[in-house]
């Protein structure tokens, strides 16, 4: 367990490091360039984070790997990506996911 004093040195370093990794760029400014490869590769990061954030929550039932049509939340998640990748809209690809979803879990 951990005591008062300790807690709040951990948030308070906690902050600190966010703050500090959040705003590195910012204080280093133009004085160090970063490699275009690199540049190149951190365009990707956001919707590597996001895939990271929705991939468990539709591949997991109960902590356990589900793969099968069973699953709506994976159902659902195909048809968004189907129409998404097919017809370029994303609002469609909302729209017709959460049918899917609905509808699944309905029957």
């Amino acid at each position: 367990m951990m005591s008062g004093t300790e807690i709040w040195l951990t948030i308070g370093g906690l902050t600190l490091l966010t703050f500090i990794t959040r705003n590195a760029f910012l204080i280093i400014g133009q004085r160090v360039a970063l490699p275009e490869r690199l540049q190149h590769a951190l365009r990707y990061a956001p919707a590597c984070a996001l895939v990271a954030l929705i991939v468990p929550e539709v591949v997991l039932q109960s902590g356990a790997l589900a793969l099968h049509v069973s699953n709506p939340k994976l159902v659902a998640a195909a048809v968004t990506v189907a129409v998404i990748v097919g017809t370029r809209r994303a609002f469609a690809g909302i729209v017709l996911g959460m049918l899917a979803y609905t509808l699944i879990r309905l029957v």
